[in-house]
């Protein structure tokens, strides 16, 4: 099938391409509750123009979006929000308690972006980000509601891939909009067997036992389906999430075996190799046919960000 930048996924949710980097990398999640919208997760600031296009072509008044919610403060997931604030006067910013301040003053969140990056780079991918006013914000405690129009959305706390990290559980749809809690699974992955999902341990918070832990909490949910960021809807999450737990240990024993192999000073191309090796042996015994050249395009960024993040997660264990 032709890929779509808007597909309507039923339930009253709509997915967005964030336009990120290259289709199919982050998406954003449009969500109706009578005449009231919420857009959960929002990509870079680059992603705006392409969020209020379809609120537009769909004729959604931006005083009809009531929230703007990402997962956590990761710039894939929150690098819009002050840009889409900007333009939706009536929207309150639902964010984690932990979150909240980056997004109110993000100066920390933009200077380390762009020591990673480098201010070319940083503008070309996330373009800049815009602080939200504190009285437009509300932190959303473990457990805590919100209510869009009839529709009632669930938050909860969910720590592993970052302390300032929860999901939202929507019974309408019985799915869970997860962030990174329950892994990535690439559209161009998927085979007869089905997605193919993996971890992410993108630093600086990898924490393997709260992860398993959030991800059995979304598992003891029941849910039908998850609204992954990166990418899209999946079924079928029991058997998906039993395969993430088995695979977070994997990386934990990856890691280690790296540790122990050799001195620090290649500690992250051990990682990194490992890690190559790891998910292309896993890809290929998934059924994915792409050669490694082609993994490399559609992976390769992201078994280097494990890497990074197994590495601080081993420094945090001497």
């Amino acid at each position: 099938m032709p890929f779509e930048p808007t597909l309507d996924l039923g339930h009253g949710i709509t997915r967005i391409e964030s336009g990120m980097v290259r289709d199919e990398l982050v998406a954003c999640y449009l969500v109706q509750g009578g005449d009231d919208y919420a857009l959960i997760e929002t990509g870079t600031n680059n992603s705006v123009p392409r969020i209020l296009a379809v609120l537009e072509q769909r004729n959604i008044r931006p005083e009809q979006v009531k929230y703007v919610i990402p997962t956590h403060v990761h710039l894939d997931h929150a690098g819009g929000v002050g840009g889409l604030m900007q333009c939706l006067p009536d929207a309150t910013l639902l964010v984690h308690p932990k979150g909240a301040r980056h997004l109110i003053e993000p100066g920390k969140l933009k200077a380390g972006a762009i020591a990673v990056y480098g201010e070319a780079e940083f503008a070309k991918v996330y373009g800049d980000i815009i602080p939200v006013e504190a009285s437009r914000v509300r932190s959303m405690e473990d457990g805590s509601e919100a209510m869009l129009g009839d529709r009632k959305l669930v938050f909860l706390d969910t720590p592993g891939h970052a302390r300032h990290h929860f999901c939202v559980f929507d019974p309408a749809s019985k799915g869970v909009f997860t962030g990174d809690t329950f892994g990535l699974a690439y559209p161009a992955l998927t085979t007869a067997k089905g997605p193919f999902i993996i971890p992410t341990t993108t630093p600086v918070q990898f924490e393997p036992e709260a992860l398993k832990a959030s991800i059995r909490r979304l598992l003891a949910l029941q849910p039908e389906r998850m609204y992954l960021t990166h990418y899209g809807v999946v079924e079928n999450p029991q058997a998906l999430g039993e395969r993430l737990l088995g695979q977070v240990d994997d990386y934990v024993a990856l890691a280690l075996a790296a540790r122990d192999a050799g001195g620090a000073g290649d500690l992250e191309a051990r990682l990194v190799a490992g890690m190559r090796v790891y998910l292309f042996g896993r890809a290929r015994g998934h059924g994915c046919q792409q050669n490694d050249e082609e993994l490399e395009g559609l992976l390769g960024m992201d078994l280097r960000l494990n890497a990074q993040g197994l590495g601080v997660w081993l420094a945090g264990l001497n």
